[in-house]
């Protein structure tokens, strides 16, 4: 199992996996409109401080995740996803303990944050698991179809292996 830089190659495997608008906004919250397409990613992964990777496994794609830098030594764990047909066998918690290995010594990364959906029970029970505790909860400033979706801020402190 590895992480590798998401490129323009993958763009069209991301567009697959976002199938309906709420994937989409549960993935992405308000930064892609659906349907997904190449000019938003590529416009959003061009940015300085967003890190995209794709998970792999035998060249299978099984994920995509992303590392938004905060500051200099403060990155926060964004667009969390297994592909449908890989959900269910603990791929979410290998990729995000990849991901943090990498944001801590890789990219000196002290702290890692991330926000969950509050009703996204898996991905919060999986965050808890890896040693992420929840900050704080951020009620009414995202909605989907007209019904509040909640925010769970999550934190956890780092340090580079010695």
């Amino acid at each position: 199992m590895k992480l590798s830089p998401f490129d323009q190659q993958d763009y069209h495997q991301l567009i697959k996996w976002i199938m309906s608008a709420e994937t989409n906004y549960l993935w992405g919250g308000p930064v892609f409109s659906y349907p997904l397409d190449t000019e938003q990613i590529r416009i959003h992964c061009k940015q300085h401080q967003v890190f995209p990777f794709l998970l792999t496994r035998s060249g299978i794609k099984l994920g995509y995740v992303e590392l938004y830098q905060e500051s200099h030594d403060h990155f926060r764990i964004c667009r969390v996803f297994i592909a449908d047909e890989y959900r269910g066998q603990g791929l979410a918690k290998e990729m995000l303990t990849l991901l943090i290995d990498k944001a801590v010594n890789t990219l000196n990364a002290k702290q890692v944050s991330l926000a969950v959906f509050d009703h996204n029970h898996a991905a919060k029970a999986c965050y808890l698991s890896l040693g992420f505790e929840i900050t704080s909860l951020e009620k009414g400033i995202r909605s989907f179809n007209g019904e509040p979706w909640d925010l769970v801020l999550m934190t956890k402190a780092v340090w580079p292996k010695m």
